[in-house]
């Protein structure tokens, strides 16, 4: 049943419980297949993607405070904001909000995931400040409740509770879990810099002429609930690359560098700079990161393809080892 309103409050009584705290591993996503197709009226884009999640993980720890009203937010990472500008404070917040309580909590987060990098980072950590909450609050939400509050955060979020592999569609907001047989191993290469989202899009929308339809084959694709690593591989393309390569030549560098390596397919994940490279076996993914970071600048790493979703797991008070 989906939230409406000030979503489902809790009696008091829940707040005062005495509510241990929680761990929870968020994984980076890459996109598979990225269409970007027609301006809604909202003025977003309707998507349609083939996510899933990569062994490169943030960590977080959220607790809930009976002595307090204030949301603090700590991070490793000296760049990433605590405040109210950050996803997973206005996770909190909107959780808090649709739960009608009024308590304090504590979030701390160890990043791995780069930032601004097209691994949905942020979003994978905000969606597990929901989940997080939802375990500890006792607030009984379903994955479909938890990724329709994720959805009013990010268009990405959603895809966290239907994780490891989606098809995405709309703004986000349409997410069909699908299975994806076989074992592949990941080697993601960041080049030291940013692209904004917003200005990618801008690009996008500049430079192509008009909107290619989606294709037959990947409309096959959502009509099935398992697919193959060797069906999806020839597929997989994303609408980004078209305008960003002739501006960053590192994404055509880094593509050519993992392909030379061995990688069976190279491509741009989300609107970058990340991209990624898929690898039969562990070894030889090992061999490519290493070759990755003879660059100036690069980093790379590595993890298996369609890691576990978010779970919760119930912890001491012992915080985590934030800078």
């Amino acid at each position: 049943m989906p939230l409406k309103g000030d979503g489902i409050r809790l009696p008091n009584r829940a707040a005062n419980q005495s509510a241990k705290a929680v761990r929870i591993r968020t994984p980076a996503k890459i996109n598979l297949i990225l269409r970007v197709l027609d301006r809604r009226s909202d003025g977003y884009h309707n998507l349609w993607s083939l996510m899933q999640t990569v062994a490169l993980e943030d960590e977080l720890r959220v607790q809930v405070r009976s002595d307090s009203t204030e949301l603090s937010l700590k991070c490793d990472e000296v760049s990433l904001p605590t405040d109210r500008r950050n996803l997973v404070w206005r996770a909190a917040a909107l959780v808090l909000e649709r739960a009608g309580l009024q308590i304090g909590l504590d979030i701390e987060i160890i990043k791995r995931i780069p930032l601004t990098a097209g691994l949905g980072g942020g979003s994978s950590d905000a969606a597990a400040t929901i989940m997080a909450l939802n375990h500890l609050l006792r607030l009984g939400w379903s994955g479909g409740e938890m990724a329709e509050v994720g959805a009013v955060l990010g268009s990405d979020v959603p895809f966290f509770f239907f994780a490891p592999s989606a098809i995405v569609r709309g703004r986000g907001e349409d997410v069909a879990a699908v299975r994806v047989t076989g074992v592949r191993w990941v080697v993601l290469v960041h080049p030291g810099f940013p692209i904004d989202t917003r200005w990618a899009y801008d690009r996008l929308a500049a430079t192509r002429e008009h909107v290619r339809p989606l294709s037959e084959q990947h409309r096959r694709l959502a009509g099935q609930a398992s697919l193959a690593w060797q069906d999806v591989i020839p597929l997989m393309e994303n609408d980004f690359e078209q305008p960003l390569v002739p501006v960053y030549d590192a994404i055509r560098e880094m593509k050519a560098r993992l392909l030379t390596k061995g990688a069976e397919t190279a491509l741009l994940s989300g609107s970058g700079a990340t991209v990624f490279g898929i690898f039969c076996d562990e070894d030889s993914a090992f061999r490519a990161q290493a070759s990755v970071e003879q660059v100036h600048g690069w980093r790379g790493y590595v993890g298996r393809a369609g890691t576990a979703s978010l779970s919760c797991r119930e912890e001491s008070s012992d915080p985590l080892q934030v800078g």
